[in-house]
């Protein structure tokens, strides 16, 4: 069958080819192995060319190649190993050479000493800030993946899962609907009306009161209005965010904002500016610029919202209203009398005198601003304070931006939303609807809003619960992300950490406004030695279960403007030992809580010097055996506070410390005594010291704890420092 097949691939008429060019098996040997090698090479080649498949017969006839001998030719069957074994150098070829065989070294070898070097995580990455996009009423589908950098096809996905089907990728969705979308792909919205084809009127000028504490915010406003706010107030200053209108003696309305002036009130000032046309910036004229003066000015001109300067208490023996002028040039503020375009009025509103002229200048300032508003469509407002009331719920003060705001509408107003069950004016009386520049309250919300949300008017019920349940979500996933940004920050060392003690604190106040104004108050007493971690807020007076939550983390209860709690939850408080501190006023309830913070405080241990004594002689006891050592005693005089016999001692020598070390023993008048006072002889020995020389001063040094100070400026911050 070998034959047969090498028959089919020309092998064996090759092979028989070149057998009969040869002689008789008797021919020399010499010419018979090279004319049978030649006809051997041939057939070799030939079988090296196979496939492997053909077998090891086929291989078998190629074994004639090294079977060949002087006698003639022994043919047998090879298997593939063995030819893969056979001498590659009779046919011509290249054998691989054998590499030298290095023997391993198996004796074992210690391992390489190296300090373990931890990895250095290095300081954590700030996280990419959340992108904002422009969105609008009908918004198509491809526009919002443009803007959101998604794909078409993700972001109807997305619009699958919140329950809204789209055919067309140039399908319009409404501005609810794509806000929801971009909550889900986690981009922040700015919203955009339009106010084509709707009707636009002249609305009233919003304007914001600011200034420094106690320059004469709110008498201004009480003389504009005959009315006696500051008196209400606790501590005659102001602690809300007010909104009235006020009806000038031209005939014109004014909305006015109050806003507080103390340093702790900075979020209100700033949501006042956001909110305004124009701001009076209210400076006195005995007291100058101040801290909060100038923060007034960077809120405004952060808002880009113009100034009118009202230079009050023009009336007090020590105005000097020039001196304010410089001082507000010299902050960067262009005044009208310096070629600028800022008006600058001199009033005084106890005697009510330039008031007419404030009014003139506001009315022009507005009138060059030609403030217009779209009246007709959905409204948009603006919430300045919400508080919670016990018999109407949640309340929300809020002033219309644009459009019309009706009750009866269902709004979402921040991560909150109900339908309005009412409106009130700043008086108190009911109306149907509110109008640009018109400041409100509204109630009927499920939930009390953020001071600064905006409120959105939505179709339905259903549309209402969806986009606020998406607010909440990524509020949530915000607040979420900041706990991991916080926890990746590097962590303090171990003494570090273990010197600070933790003053955890549950806010309650009047007003949403003034609950963060608190905790953003409180929150900067925060020391090295103390951390103030303020773990529960809100709006209402105390009830009993904030006392078990102040019970179960070891906390105190701040009470800001709120009613004393009923008898039953003092008695708990008392009971589980927990203090409760309610204050009317900002500046006492900082500085009680700073008092507190100094009494949690566990200090700082500092080395002083308590007493100083100067070595006047030098006496030397020999002891009872010839082994013990002579012992030197110095005799000193106490010149400056008291030595202590348990305290370290220090020996000074021509000013450089030679010694410290413990006091072995302290004597007056060969008795042992622990305190020898000023201008009074002892016997000092110190362990493990004899040198001693006359003229020497030995300190007695004593460890003592500071503690933290309460500092407060002149501005109204406080700090602790330690």
């Amino acid at each position: 069958m070998a034959w047969r097949e090498l028959g089919r691939k020309k092998i064996y008429a090759n092979f028989a080819r070149a057998l009969t060019t040869v002689p008789s098996k008797h021919v020399l040997g010499s010419i018979y192995a090279s004319t049978f090698g030649g006809a051997a090479k041939s057939i070799c080649a030939s079988v090296r060319c196979m496939p492997e498949g053909i077998g090891h017969s086929y291989i078998g006839a190629a074994g004639l190649c090294n079977g060949a001998n002087d006698h003639g030719i022994r043919c047998f069957h090879a298997s593939s190993e063995v030819w893969a074994r056979s001498d590659d150098q009779a046919f011509g070829l290249k054998s691989l050479k054998k590499e030298k065989f290095a023997k391993k070294n198996k004796r074992n070898q210690p391992p390489v000493e190296a300090p373990y070097v931890p990895r250095n995580l290095g300081k954590a990455r700030e996280p990419l800030p959340d992108k904002t996009i422009e969105i609008f009423e009908g918004m198509a589908l491809v526009e919002l993946a443009k803007r959101s950098g998604k794909s078409v096809s993700s972001v109807r996905d997305v619009l699958v899962n919140v329950g809204e089907k789209v055919e067309s990728e140039f399908e319009t969705l409404s501005i609810d609907l794509v806000e929801l979308v971009a909550m889900e792909i986690g981009l922040n919205v700015k919203r955009l009306h339009s106010s084509e084809g709707a009707e636009i009127l002249p609305r009233p000028a919003v304007v914001t009161v600011m200034g420094h504490v106690d320059h004469g915010k709110t008498s201004l406003l009480d003389a504009l209005r005959q009315t006696s706010v500051a008196a209400k107030e606790a501590g005659g200053i102001t602690q809300h965010v007010g909104a009235f209108v006020v009806a000038m003696p031209s005939g014109a309305s004014i909305t006015f904002l109050d806003t507080p002036g103390h340093a702790a009130f900075s979020a209100m000032r700033a949501r006042g500016a956001a909110v305004t046309d124009i701001v009076v910036l209210v400076v006195a004229a005995d007291d100058g610029v101040m801290p909060q003066t100038l923060e007034a000015m960077s809120h405004a001109k952060a808002a880009n919202v113009p100034m009118v300067v009202a230079i009050n208490k023009c009336d007090k023996p020590g105005a000097n209203s020039e001196r304010v002028k410089l001082q507000l040039a010299s902050e960067g503020l262009l005044l009208e009398e310096m070629g600028g375009d800022v008006q600058v009025v001199e009033i005084s509103a106890t005697k009510k005198t330039g008031l007419d002229k404030l009014e003139e200048a506001l009315l022009l300032q507005a009138e060059m601003m030609d403030l217009k508003s779209r009246i007709d469509g959905p409204a948009q407002a603006y919430v300045v304070e919400a508080r919670l009331d016990k018999g109407r719920g949640p309340l929300a003060t809020a002033i219309v931006k644009s459009g019309t705001l009706v009750s009866g509408q269902y709004v979402v107003v921040g991560s909150e939303w109900g339908r309005i069950r009412a409106v009130r004016d700043m008086v108190g009386k009911l109306t149907e609807r509110a109008t640009p520049a018109m400041p409100i309250e509204i109630e009927g919300l499920r939930g009390l809003p953020m001071a600064g949300d905006d409120i959105v008017v939505v179709d339905s019920e259903e549309r209402a619960r969806m986009l606020s349940a998406g607010r909440k979500r990524k509020s949530e996933k915000d607040r979420l992300a900041k706990r991991i940004q916080e926890k990746a920050e590097p962590v303090e060392s171990p003494e570090e950490t273990s010197r600070s003690v933790e003053l955890p604190i549950i806010v309650k106040a009047d007003v949403q406004g003034t609950v963060q104004a608190v905790t953003d108050a409180l929150r900067t007493l925060s020391s090295p030695q103390v951390f103030v971690n303020v773990v529960h807020v809100g709006v209402g007076p105390i009830s009993q279960s904030d006392v078990d939550l102040a019970q179960a983390c070891g906390a105190c209860i701040v009470g800001f403007n709120v009613k004393s709690p009923p008898s039953s939850v003092s008695l708990a408080a008392a009971q589980a030992n927990i203090k409760i501190k309610l204050h009317r006023v900002i500046y006492h309830l900082l500085e009680d809580i700073g008092d507190l913070i100094i009494e949690k405080a566990p200090g700082t241990l500092e080395t002083q010097v308590a007493g100083e004594a100067e070595v006047l002689n030098i006496f030397e006891i020999k002891g009872r055996k010839r082994s013990d050592e002579a012992v030197k005693i110095a005799g000193c005089r106490v010149i400056d506070g008291n030595m202590i016999n348990l305290a370290t001692m220090r020996l000074l020598r021509s000013g450089e410390v030679v010694f410290e070390g413990p006091c072995a023993s302290l004597k007056r008048e060969k008795q042992d005594v622990q305190t020898v006072n000023r201008g009074n002889e002892c016997g000092l020995v110190l362990q493990d010291w004899n040198d001693f020389q006359i003229g020497d001063v030995i300190q007695c040094l004593d460890q003592v704890v500071r503690k933290p100070k309460f500092i407060k400026s002149q501005s109204g911050a406080v700090r602790i420092e330690c």
